[in-house]
């Protein structure tokens, strides 16, 4: 049996692996359109690789996925991120879960996973081929012709062929895909950080706010947890994690929106009104300026007073029941204009992909293409990060790999 795998990634190494490890006697090829392979294992997590996320609830996995959150419990339940762990583990590379629960190789460097690819596949005898794009997967009888870019070079046939690209920027990236049948959902970016040219909060940049609520006003969006003020504007997890759950819609205003940033991660506003009444009873004779609520960073709370057009020197005791409302409106529903966005670090992923309508997601094979499979981001699955969009890739590789009709 010939198998191909389409891709040099991280679900198509891992596909290629399970693949013979699965039938020995197979002959497993990967071809790779680049001069090299592995490269966004080689960048992640700032070049220390975010293998998978250490949550022990399969809920939780799910949860992690803004798209197909049902349909993934069930993969999860065949081979999940804890499955993920052992599989490395057992192949002599240890791990180290962090107190976020993103797990890294001990070492630190990315270059341990790619090394434990590349060796699997040496002593596999699975064949890696660069400068290969595959242009055309073509039916001929009982297999598939895999046309090249290179129209000189003579097609080739296999019996199975594993999907493993990755996302596409652009639509016109998936058209020989969609030429065979399949849906594709157009591709919007995902995990981005948010561009704030007009608003002078920019230059707080470097100050992060641990807990915070960010909601897309306008819409039912909403997020908690770290927010980091930068020179462009905002990201940390807050924002990028709206970012993922928001990608069709923000995209299809074109990155234009107003962001509400509750900084005390408190929803009830009467609470908040009670905690700043309380600091008027205790400190009194206190200037706002030197006295900050919810313990907030003081560059932030300094601007933040200047924003509500009180004075700094002013008395806590000399607020008042407007002095406080505006107080409250800032600490809980502070609005800034978003122009625009700026890819996340090293992350690049995306929203869209075959969609999961032409994928049997008990097997990954095609639904229209009987032995085509489909693993990692060329499918309609992204996650936000913490190493959930490596866990899908090794996830439907693991399936895709048993062949299965």
């Amino acid at each position: 049996m010939d198998v191909a795998i389409i891709g040099g990634g991280a679900g198509g190494f891992f596909a290629a692996i399970c693949v013979k490890e699965n039938y020995p006697k197979a002959n497993v090829t990967i071809f790779e359109k680049s001069n090299k392979v592995l490269s966004k294992v080689k960048v992640s997590g700032g070049g220390r690789c975010n293998v998978t996320n250490a949550t022990t609830s399969i809920s939780e996995l799910c949860n992690a996925y803004p798209r197909g959150l049902k349909k993934l419990k069930k993969i999860f339940r065949e081979f999940n991120n804890l499955d993920t762990m052992a599989w490395f583990e057992s192949r002599g590379v240890k791990l180290t879960v962090q107190e976020d629960n993103h797990v890294f190789p001990v070492t630190q460097d990315s270059q341990t996973i790619i090394d434990c690819f590349l060796n699997a596949c040496n002593k596999l005898g699975i064949k890696v081929i660069l400068k290969k794009p595959v242009t055309s997967i073509i039916p001929d009888q009982n297999k598939y012709k895999l046309q090249f870019k290179n129209e000189a070079e003579s097609p080739e046939l296999f019996h199975k062929i594993i999907i493993a690209t990755g996302g596409s920027p652009k639509g016109s990236g998936l058209a020989w895909l969609k030429d065979l049948g399949h849906k594709i959902e157009p591709p919007v970016p995902s995990l981005f950080t948010f561009n704030m040219p007009n608003e002078n909060i920019t230059e707080l940049m470097g100050v992060v706010v641990e807990k915070t609520i960010v909601s897309i006003q306008g819409t039912k969006l909403r997020s908690q947890g770290p927010l980091l003020i930068t020179h462009w504007g905002m990201s940390g997890p807050a924002i990028i994690v709206l970012s993922a759950f928001g990608a069709r819609i923000l995209n299809e205003c074109d990155y234009t929106f107003k962001v509400q940033v509750n900084w005390v991660n408190e929803v009830n506003n009467e609470t908040v009104k009670d905690a700043l009444n309380e600091i008027v009873k205790a400190n009194s004779q206190k200037q706002l300026s030197n006295y900050r609520p919810y313990q907030l960073p003081d560059r932030l709370w300094q601007y933040l007073i200047l924003k509500s057009s009180l004075p700094p020197s002013k008395l806590w005791s000399e607020l008042g029941k407007k002095g406080i409302n505006k107080l409250v409106t800032l600490l809980t529903n502070d609005v800034y204009d978003v122009k625009g966005k700026t890819t996340f670090k090293e992350e690049f992923v995306t929203c869209g992909g075959v969609s999961l309508d032409s994928i049997d997601l008990t097997t990954m094979q095609s639904t229209v293409c009987k032995n085509i499979y489909f693993t990692g981001e060329v499918i309609d699955i992204d996650g936000i990060t913490g190493g959930f969009n490596f866990q899908s890739a090794w996830t439907t590789a693991f399936i895709a790999a048993q062949l299965k009709n």
